[in-house]
Parts: C-alpha cells; structure tokens; sequence
C-alpha cells in the first residue's frame, strides 16, 4: 500500500511538471472600435419683420440682411462645443402689427430657437419681448428705438442703434439750431415708435428755445392728411415733423406740397428710407426733407459699410433701404456668442452676448448694461436727386 501510495505521488509530481512546461496561449487582442462620427448640429436663429403691408420693403431689407450673414457663417464652417455646425433662419412676418408680432414671438418659440433678431418696429418688438424674456431667449432688435424696450428690467434684450431720446433730441436741436425754425409743427401716427419719437423731438425743440405751435396725429395706415395739415397751415410752421414710417409719409409730403405748405420736412430713422423719393414722388423729397438715421459709420469703417452695400445689391438686386446692415451685424453677434461660450444654450451664450466687443460693417458692437448699444450714432440726412445724402455722423 505504501508503495502504490509512493507511486501515485511521484506520477502527480510528474504530471504537473509537465503542465508547467507547457507555453500559455498569447490572449488575442480585441479588434479597435472604429472612433464615433461626431454629430453634426443645427441652430435656429427667428428673424422677425414686416414683410407684407406697407411698410414691406423695409421688412424684406431686413430679412435680406438675416439671410445674407446666415449664408456666411455656414460657408465658414464653424464648430460650436465640437461638433459641426450650421444654423437655419427662421423667418416670420409680423406685417408692423403688435398681435401678429407676438403670435410670431409664439411660434418661434414653440420652434425652440437660440435666439431672435428683430422685430423692426418698437410697437412690435416690446410686446414681443416678454415672450422671449418669458422663454428664456435673447432678442436683439437691429431698429427698435422706444427707450421703453430695453427699460423693462429684462436680461436677454439688446438694441443695435441708439434710442428716441437721442434720435428725436438731436433732430429737435437740429431744427432750431441748423433749420432756423422759429416754430415747428409735430404730427404722429400713433404707434409705439412714432409718438415716442415725435414726443422726444418736441422736448428737444424746447430745450433748444423753439415753438412747437400745433401737435397733430393719424395712424399707421393712413392715406389722407388734408384736415391736418389744413389746420397746421394756418400756424404757418417752419417745420413740420412727422414721427411715423415712409408710407405714410410719402403721401403726406405730397399732399403738403398740394396745400401749399413749404415748411421743411422732418422726420426720424421710419421716413429715413431710400424708397421715400418714390413714395412722395416728383422730386418731392429734394431739400425738403431732413430726417435722421439711428446709426452711422465714418472714417475708415466707411469703406466697409460701403462694400456691404455693393455686395448686398449684388446678391438681391435692389438698395439697402435703411437697417439691413444692422441685420446682418446682429445675427453674427449672436453666433460669435455662441462661439466664444461654445453652446447656443441661450443661458450659456447670454453672458458672453452681454460681454459683446464686436467690429461690424455698422462699427464697433458693445452694450451698456441695459443692452443698448454703446456710443450709439445717428446720421443726419438729407434728399438730392431722388437720393439719400448724409450732412453729418453725430455721436
């Protein structure tokens, strides 16, 4: 038994000698996982103006404007938080009307866009304003001059030109000052943008020692003025200064001139526009009219500003009317934003909105805390020949 016992573990010993003899099998390495493609993104930006109605033309300047900075950010190639991106306009018509206004600010939140560039008009853009504010995204509007826009205490607003108490402050020293008038007549039509300016002109032609002698208004749709210019003949004004838009300021110069009223004929950036001449007609505008574009540009960004106009007329065969560049201006900043925070989350890329240092074709892009531009221009102008010609840049 001891023996077989002795044999048994001697055959084990061997046995497990020969085991350890044997060479381990190399572990067979697992085929590289092909890298994962990085998916591409689209951002949303909502463009809102008046592309039907009367005041169509300056709509559709805008929309251009939109188009035209889209078209160029996606030939650029950006990424944003590293994935390739390319960003979609969305464009709606509020046709310069409130309810239709905030219908768009509705849809075009429900559509989940980054951020939004408009309206034109202040009587659409501030109620459309609480909307956004309300959804949590950034507005800038290229044209909106109501001080009250950018005074409602909301983070994400922001104005690309200056305001009303610039713009109609300055035009109502200008009357007095430049024009020489000794009185001045002052009608509106009703709307946000139209008594806030005439209001702000009137306060301007005080401070600078004139007469306002009549105040007068219409609406927004008006094609006859003849009861209150009649009324405002009578007062023999100097000057008569309408805050509303070109629309209806064509027709109303024109019947000026029918009732023999030779008062000069002033207005802010709404009658500013390149197609006043046709809507007054007859060389109508011709050193009669003064009005005053809020923005400008001089020295040497005007060779910029100039080159945007030739490439605009290029691509859509037809003049900057009046904001189109502001358009343009307001959509790269918002995708610069979005570059230099690396997210269009709206509250990821708002700080660096509100941090904006921006060179545009309209000059250099910085907000105050309020979100109007900082050191904001306006551009006097004057017609000749049936066009637009600047008399000064003032700051």
């Amino acid at each position: 038994m001891q023996l077989n016992m002795k044999l048994a573990v001697i055959a084990a010993a061997v046995a497990l000698a020969a085991c350890g003899k044997k060479e381990e099998a190399a572990p067979v390495a697992a085929p590289a996982a092909a890298p994962a493609a990085v998916e591409a993104q689209v951002i949303k930006i909502g463009h809102v103006g008046p592309t039907s109605g009367g005041i169509a033309h300056l709509g559709k300047d805008n929309e251009n404007g939109a188009k035209m900075a889209i078209e160029e950010l996606n030939a650029a190639g950006l990424t944003i938080d590293g994935r390739p991106t390319t960003f979609e306009l969305l464009a709606e018509d509020d046709a310069g009307d409130p309810k239709q206004g905030t219908a768009a600010a509705t849809k075009l939140v429900d559509a989940k866009v980054a951020g939004v560039i408009g309206h034109l008009n202040s009587g659409t853009t501030i109620p459309a304003s609480q909307i956004y504010n309300d959804a949590g995204i950034p507005q800038i509007s290229p044209s909106a001059t109501n001080p009250k826009y950018t005074r409602q205490g909301y983070a994400g607003v922001f104005r690309m030109v200056a305001d009303d108490v610039h713009l109609g402050g300055t035009l109502g020293k200008y009357a007095v000052e430049t024009l020489q008038a000794k009185t001045v007549a002052v009608i509106d039509d009703r709307t946000a943008y139209g008594q806030g300016v005439a209001d702000e002109f009137e306060k301007g032609v005080a401070a600078a020692g004139g007469t306002v002698v009549g105040r007068e208004f219409t609406n927004d749709k008006a094609t006859d003025f003849n009861a209150i210019l009649t009324t405002l003949k009578a007062k023999k004004p100097d000057v008569v200064f309408f805050g509303g838009m070109d629309a209806v300021a064509g027709p109303m110069l024109k019947q000026m001139k029918a009732l023999g009223i030779n008062a000069k004929f002033m207005g802010g950036d709404g009658i500013c526009s390149s197609e006043l001449p046709k809507l007054a007609g007859n060389g109508m505008a011709d050193d009669q009219v003064y009005c005053a574009e809020a923005g400008g540009v001089e020295g040497e960004q005007k060779a910029g500003m100039d080159k945007f106009r030739e490439d605009f007329k290029a691509k859509f065969g037809a003049d900057v009317q009046v904001y189109a560049p502001y358009v343009y201006d307001a959509v790269k900043v918002m995708a610069n934003a979005m570059v230099t925070a690396n997210s269009s989350d709206p509250a990821k890329y708002l700080p660096a909105l509100k941090a904006t240092d921006y060179k545009g074709v309209t000059g250099n892009i910085a907000f105050d805390e309020k979100g109007d531009i900082k050191n904001g221009a306006l551009t006097l102008m004057t017609y000749k020949g049936g066009a637009r010609t600047t008399l000064a840049v003032i700051r």
